[in-house]
């Protein structure tokens, strides 16, 4: 009897110290989503409480599936994150092929290429403000003074030229995920297939087109699918450097979500906004999962 006690106890002992973490994930992560849930099927005000308790149902996606306020700025969403994850791939894999060419000081080279990384994106979209402001920016200074314009180019305040700024911006504090996972991945790669190739004739084109590219793109979906979470919640670079402007030209998902919560009050509207953007995400992490495991099959990693 008391051996199948302590045997019981035993047993439970992981589940009773998960406890307080499983406690603590359900207060902190699982309390506000059925919270936002049930706001998402209400005509919730922030000035209005008492329309928390009103069931409208799905009146709030149903009414956002014909708004072109909402798919402007989704559409722009997509697009921006394509650009961006395509764009970080290419300057990534550049980087992560100089690099492991490199024979001396290649750790160092390593480190520093991690600093953008360690930027909260609020001092980066200030930072990049400061660069881009069309008066005092850095940028214009240096065109100016280099005589290849006579004039201030407007950076945030051209439409396409601020979505420009805010891509650079984005690129300069990530582009170092791709780098830094793809030189991993260059690291891990056998030399065999390699120099076989290499002696049955092939040029150094034909060896990267066909053997190290896809050995790498397990390596670049990973980092696809972790980017891909981070731009489509993208929110400090843009309302630091623009705040959506100008005339929303710059408005991505998060920036509209926010204002349409915070600005306009309309809770229940945001946050079913937010589960719309949050079905995006999913969408692109299915997305890029399923890539990685083709690649994966591709290279034998699954039989």
């Amino acid at each position: 009897m008391i051996r199948a006690l302590t045997t019981r106890r035993t047993d439970l002992a992981p589940f009773l110290l998960l406890l307080p973490a499983v406690a603590v994930m359900l207060f902190v992560v699982a309390l506000p989503l059925l919270f936002s849930l049930w706001t998402s099927l209400t005509p919730y005000k922030l000035t209005k409480p008492a329309s928390l308790y009103v069931f409208i149902g799905a009146d709030n996606y149903l009414r956002l599936l014909s708004d072109p306020a909402f798919w402007v700025p989704f559409g722009r969403t997509v697009l921006f994150l394509t650009i961006a994850l395509n764009l970080e791939f290419a300057l990534g894999l550049g980087i992560a092929l100089l690099i492991n060419q490199i024979t001396w000081g290649q750790r160092g080279l390593r480190t520093i290429m991690m600093f953008p990384m360690m930027f909260s994106p609020i001092l980066v979209g200030f930072q990049f403000k400061f660069i881009f402001n069309d008066n005092i920016g850095i940028l214009n200074n240096a065109l100016q003074s280099l005589g290849i314009t006579d004039q201030a180019i407007p950076w945030l305040v051209d439409g396409w030229l601020a979505m420009a700024s805010i891509l650079f911006a984005e690129m300069w504090m990530s582009t170092s995920v791709f780098a830094i996972l793809l030189l991993a991945g260059l690291f891990a790669m056998p030399r065999d297939p390699v120099e076989a190739a290499r002696v049955d004739g092939c040029n150094p084109w034909q060896v990267f087109r066909h053997i190290t590219l896809p050995f790498l793109m397990p390596f670049a979906f990973i980092a696809m699918t972790i980017r891909s979470l981070d731009v489509a919640r993208a929110y400090d670079i843009v309302k630091v450097m623009t705040g959506g402007g100008p005339a929303g030209r710059t408005e991505l998902l998060w920036t509209l979500i926010a204002r349409t919560g915070y600005e306009n009050a309309q809770m229940g509207k945001a946050n079913a906004m937010a589960y719309i953007s949050t079905l995006l995400s999913i969408a692109f992490t299915v997305y890029f999962y399923r890539k990685l495991m083709a690649a994966r099959r591709f290279m034998g990693g699954v039989q």
